[in-house]
């Protein structure tokens, strides 16, 4: 089974009113999901670096009614790269990125840089390579790998995810 994102997010501590980032969002798998959940005072924002997704799930967002949805073309990779501000985030998702990435670590510090003190990062991603439906058996990151970036760049587990059976996931927080 793959991850079923209301099932993902009913995991992350989200209330209404939050302000949530989708790092590296793709499709919107989890955007508008994210929206529901945090109201109409909230805010979510849709990160990726491909402008056709962008304009997808904008197009979607005001269909839907979900005016909290600001989508952002960055690259997670780069300092600063999600172009939001420091401390300002309270949760943020990275699924399904990390392992496409060419720096996953850039992307955990810039998750590092944007969350507040008291914020939690969600990660999921493929547990393993399944043939055609998930990554190349080369760009998987075992979890001890994600496990020991997260440390390195100051966070600490606070649980596992349930991310259905073909992926793992982790709640974290920085430390203090």
């Amino acid at each position: 089974m793959f991850s079923n994102p209301d099932t993902v997010i009913g995991q992350m501590f989200i209330s209404e009113g939050m302000s949530v980032a989708d790092f590296g969002c793709g499709m919107g798998f989890y955007t508008l999901r994210l929206a529901k959940k945090v109201g109409h005072y909230g805010r979510v924002f849709a990160i990726d670096s491909h402008p056709d997704y962008l304009r997808k799930i904008k197009n979607e967002a005001v269909k839907s009614g979900h005016n909290q949805v600001e989508v952002v073309q960055g690259d997670l990779e780069m300092p600063s790269g999600s172009g939001l501000l420091a401390s300002s985030i309270d949760r943020i998702i990275i699924s399904n990125t990390l392992f496409q990435s060419e720096d996953p670590k850039a992307i955990i510090s810039e998750a590092r840089r944007v969350l507040k003190h008291d914020g939690k990062v969600a990660v999921i991603d493929w547990s393993d390579s399944f043939g055609q439906i998930g990554p190349h058996a080369d760009h998987v990151l075992p979890e001890k790998k994600v496990k020991d970036m997260f440390e390195e760049c100051g966070f600490a587990v606070i649980s596992e995810i349930d991310a259905g059976s073909h992926h793992y996931g982790f709640l974290y927080k920085l430390k203090q």
